[in-house]
């Protein structure tokens, strides 16, 4: 008995390590095609609406938020504390990731009403605050797209759904810290804004986010391997 109950445990663990390695490999090769581009400006959207909360909880407010079709955006947020709100974006981003993937591990909602509440929270926050027609387009569309794909799909398929926007998350989180803030600090990101607001330099913003980034998808990576 235990011996089965052993190889069953190897065989799951095999299976998970099997599926991250195709679905890691299907994001690296489809990175820059139309196949993943509609995941990366869901991203781009949660790392503004990142910035946004960060406003609200600290006493500011959402003027408005844009997103472009370059993957890029920008939430204009009046009040709160700067510092809060500008520290929230990529690591917010990276958040929504490790939440997304806790949530298609529990076992206590079914993932395809998560699915559904998250199609349903991006309809409301792009009527409520994206003020721009692409912007506006993709968020319409997109969380559309989810609530329907939250009331037909079945409980595999959900799964697979919510996993794959969790680890595009703390991908492209990853990513985008390098692509800004590492490889191009002489951009307008928030880690040169935060630079000339704490006289800290842009790069080492970056570093210290992106090890964070790092750390916390290795951590969440080993709690499901675990879990598997």
């Amino acid at each position: 008995m235990a011996q089965a109950r052993q190889h069953s445990t190897t065989r799951r663990k095999l299976v998970f390590l099997g599926g991250f390695a195709v679905y890691f490999a299907a994001v690296w090769f489809l990175w820059d095609t139309p196949v993943v581009y509609p995941l990366k400006i869901f991203v781009v959207m949660l790392h503004e609406i990142s910035h946004g909360i960060a406003s609200v909880a600290t006493g500011g407010t959402i003027e408005r938020i844009v997103l472009d079709p370059a993957e890029g955006g920008a939430c204009y947020c009046g009040g709160g504390n700067a510092f809060i709100t500008l520290s929230a974006g990529y690591l917010g981003s990276l958040l929504w990731g490790v939440i997304l993937l806790s949530a298609a591990g529990a076992s206590r909602i079914p993932n395809r009403l998560l699915i559904l509440a998250v199609g349903v929270m991006v309809v409301a926050l792009t009527a409520l605050y994206v003020r721009n027609g692409f912007g506006l387009l993709f968020g319409l569309g997109f969380g559309t797209a989810l609530v329907i794909a939250g009331r037909k799909l079945g409980p595999g398929a959900s799964r697979v759904v919510l996993t794959a926007l969790g680890l595009t998350s703390c991908l492209y989180a990853i990513l985008d810290i390098k692509s800004d803030v590492i490889d191009r600090p002489h951009l307008r990101s928030d880690a040169a804004m935060l630079a000339e607001m704490t006289g800290i330099p842009t790069v080492t913003w970056g570093v210290v986010w992106i090890g964070i980034a790092v750390l916390v998808s290795a951590l969440v990576f080993r709690r499901a391997y675990k879990a598997a």
